[in-house]
């Protein structure tokens, strides 16, 4: 799941899936976008990814592995990210 694939959701779906309203997922985005840096190797995920992958760690509880499943990438890129 990537954060265009929830371009057609409804507000009212977006915030049942992501438990926070679209509006404040974008101030979230525009957050982070500003106060991280970007150095190094370019990452596989963007920020909005990054933002959604975090919130699904915390609204449904799944594990690091089931979320790299999903996104395709390692444990540890997602600990990493979550941490961030």
């Amino acid at each position: 799941m990537n954060y265009e694939s929830l371009e057609y959701l409804k507000d009212k779906d977006f915030k049942r899936l992501t438990g926070v309203q679209r509006e404040t997922f974008e101030k979230m985005l525009a957050v982070i976008t500003r106060r991280l840096p970007n150095f190094g190797r370019p990452t596989k995920l963007s920020r909005a990814d990054q933002l959604l992958m975090t919130l699904m760690y915390w609204r449904e509880y799944r594990t690091e592995f089931h979320i790299s499943q999903s996104y395709g990438v390692s444990e540890a890129t997602v600990c990493r990210t979550i941490r961030k």
